[in-house]
Formats: C-alpha cells, sequence, structure tokens
C-alpha cells in the first residue's frame, strides 16, 4: 500500500483529497499546510508519493518540491494547484514534480495520476 503525504494550505482541499486518497485504499501518513511543515515531515515519514499544493504561505509548493528532492532525489510529487497557466506548469516539472492536476480537480484524474506515480 503506498504511502501519501498531502500538503495544501486550505483546509476543505486536504479533506477532499484524503477522501479521493483513501478510496484508492492508499495510506495517508501526514497532511502539511505549508511548504516548510512538508519538508520537515517528508523527514520525518518519507511518504512514497506527495500531492503538493503550489501557492501557500512561508514557503510555496515549488521551493518546497527542490528542498525535498535535494533529501531525497528519487522522491515523487504531484503538483496540485488552481494556477493551470503554462508557466507554472513548466516550473513545476522544472523543479522535479513527477505530475501535476489542476483545481477544481476531476476525481478520476486524481486517482490516474496517483497510480502512475506510484508506479514509477
Amino acid at each position: 500500500m503506498a504511502r501519501i503525504m498531502i500538503v495544501d494550505d486550505a483546509v476543505f482541499m486536504r479533506i477532499m483529497l484524503r477522501s479521493l486518497v483513501q478510496e484508492c485504499e492508499y495510506e495517508i501518513i501526514a497532511e502539511a499546510e505549508n511548504g516548510m511543515e512538508a519538508v520537515s515531515l517528508y523527514k520525518k515519514y518519507c511518504p512514497d508519493v506527495i500531492i503538493m499544493d503550489i501557492t501557500m504561505p512561508e514557503m510555496d509548493g515549488i521551493e518546497a518540491t527542490k528542498a525535498i528532492l535535494s533529501i531525497d532525489p528519487k522522491a515523487k510529487v504531484v503538483m496540485c494547484s488552481a494556477l493551470g497557466q503554462h508557466h507554472i506548469v513548466l516550473d513545476a516539472i522544472k523543479a522535479g514534480a513527477k505530475d501535476f492536476i489542476v483545481k477544481p480537480f476531476d476525481a478520476d484524474r486524481v486517482i490516474a495520476t496517483l497510480q502512475k506515480v506510484v508506479c514509477m
């Protein structure tokens, strides 16, 4: 069973993602509300996949992704953001994200992305 960490500053988004992830029978091992907390929790739990929002206080998702990948180059991050502009997607991929989900997201897309990234 894959172990997932959800990172989003919006509580309702974490709840929605948690529900979807649990439907896939993956285990939620941690949740963070900003990038700094995500980096700290990554060190503690080493999740198989991180679902990471981009726009957050203290440290955004792109900077958190870079920090996590500097700790573990094999970390798997899926960016999840309402900012679906082309340059944001490119920044996320350049930072090392394995995939990108645009909010509001489609449940089937989230599930398919998780299944793909878990198997990478």
